[in-house]
């Protein structure tokens, strides 16, 4: 209940902040989900690299960048019955493919218990590096052009900010920026 109440918050809150950190509540009960069904690593993952990283990450971007809610939400009247379509026909889809008739422990009994020395990691690197190797190379490549992506699209040139090229600096003389005065002895400048 936790983990749906958090996870609606992160969509409902105006709070970038807040949004965040719901979002970490969400993760942190979804690891306690995975490890109430024996998936420890898969918890621990969860927990270490979107809580500890992604997430901390995107705070340190949302608290830098500091967004402007105002211009974000001007028309959002004018596109609320398209958003309560879209949100209509999910809810009935989810109904239909997550109902009582496709979900339940007849369906989907607890799962088994495994012994001391069973390890779900060495499993799961099994079947990560076996049978889903392809899917697994596929995801980090777009995981890879994603980044490429994001990179690109950020770096935009301000033009109120000063820029240095090094390569004219390296070819600087010495007579374009120095000048030798030739004083006459004994006369004292004030």
């Amino acid at each position: 209940m936790i983990t749906l109440l958090s996870a609606i918050a992160v969509i409902t809150v105006r709070n970038s902040v807040s949004a965040a950190l719901f979002l970490v509540l969400t993760f942190v009960t979804s690891a306690a989900l995975w490890i109430l069904l024996e998936a420890e690593f898969l918890a621990l993952t969860l927990v270490m690299v979107y809580v500890g990283a992604v997430m901390v990450l995107f705070l340190f971007v949302v608290m830098m960048i500091n967004i402007n809610v105002e211009p974000l939400g001007k028309n959002f009247a004018k596109y609320l019955p398209l958003g309560l379509g879209v949100v209509v026909l999910m809810v009935v889809e989810m109904f239909l493919v997550l109902g009582p008739s496709n979900f339940g422990l007849e369906h989907f009994p607890n799962p088994t218990s495994h012994s001391a020395e069973y390890s779900n990691t060495a499993e799961l690197g099994s079947m990560l590096y076996t049978d889903y190797v392809y899917p697994f190379e596929i995801a980090g490549v777009i995981l890879l052009v994603a980044i490429i992506s994001a990179i690109a699209l950020t770096l935009r040139r301000r033009p109120a900010t000063k820029r240095q090229n090094p390569a004219e600096q390296v070819a600087v003389r010495r007579e374009d920026r120095l000048r030798l005065v030739q004083l006459p002895h004994g006369e004292h400048t004030h």
